[in-house]
């Protein structure tokens, strides 16, 4: 399936990733494509912040979609989609995928079925109105000092009917290759007995690689998504295991870009 913000950039990497030719035409696109990424995020992010503070965080995914779509299709990037069919029958899940770029947020937003929601770190709240509003619309925002506040919380957003997206690092990498994960995705899958998605995400890293300040626009990117795998019955003791099936799924489900 081919589907044709402010952003602070501080991926972690250990080399970096092809990043397509910029000509004079690209340079020109890509600063008014991240100016627009911009304006977009502040105009609905104050819409989304307003539903939340009215009591109405549903039509915050309606806003997350066409925020998604609006940057992807302002900076010409196109993304594939396999593996959609494996999401059939769920009502809620857990989708856990690698991380490289900004546009992964994007294109999970823009393009993933259901109501999706993300794990986020505290630090974003500090972000005027967007902190609000992800604070407000059933994201669950992880603060370290909260004990398990954040796993009580995500376990009634999935009761609630919602999805939840966890980029498994802890970081966003654009070196073009998967990195360990962290066991948290698999504690709070088995936690909230929800079927865990694996995803991988290739080639988003070259639009936006790190310490860039402008969009290289252009291009494509690769969402592929694996069987859901079953966490009822399933311990926290088995989070560990669990862990390196997502991992490896992820992994095996991954294309480097040349």
């Amino acid at each position: 399936m081919d589907i044709i913000p402010p952003m602070a950039n501080d991926a972690q990497v250990s080399a970096p990733a092809a990043v397509a030719a910029r000509t004079p035409l690209k340079i020109v696109w890509g600063a008014v494509a991240t100016l627009l990424s911009v304006v977009y995020t502040a105009i609905l992010a104050t819409a989304a912040a307003v539903c939340a503070m009215l009591g109405y965080p549903a039509p915050v995914t309606q806003i997350a979609r066409l925020w998604g779509w609006l940057i992807i299709r302002t900076c010409g990037i196109r993304v594939e989609i396999e593996g959609l069919e494996n999401l059939a029958g769920l009502r809620s899940y857990l989708v856990v995928s690698n991380h490289q770029s900004f546009f992964d947020i994007f294109a999970v937003a823009a393009f993933m079925p259901g109501a999706i929601r993300f794990v986020a770190k505290k630090e974003l709240l500090k972000i005027p109105v967007l902190g609000y509003a992800l604070n407000n619309s059933c994201h669950i925002v992880i603060d370290r000092q909260a004990g398990g506040k954040e796993i009580r919380r995500a376990i009634e957003v999935t009761r609630m009917g919602y999805s939840i997206c966890i980029f498994a690092e802890g970081h966003r990498f654009n070196d073009n290759r998967v990195h360990e994960f962290e066991d948290g995705a698999a504690w709070l899958a088995i936690l909230a007995k929800q079927p865990v998605v694996p995803m991988a995400i290739s080639g988003s890293g070259r639009f936006f690689p790190r310490r860039a300040k402008i969009v290289v626009p252009g291009g494509t990117m690769r969402m592929r998504i694996g069987q859901p795998i079953a966490t009822a019955g399933m311990r926290s003791a088995n989070r560990t295991g669990l862990t390196h099936q997502l991992e490896e799924s992820v992994r095996a489900m991954f294309t480097e870009e040349a």
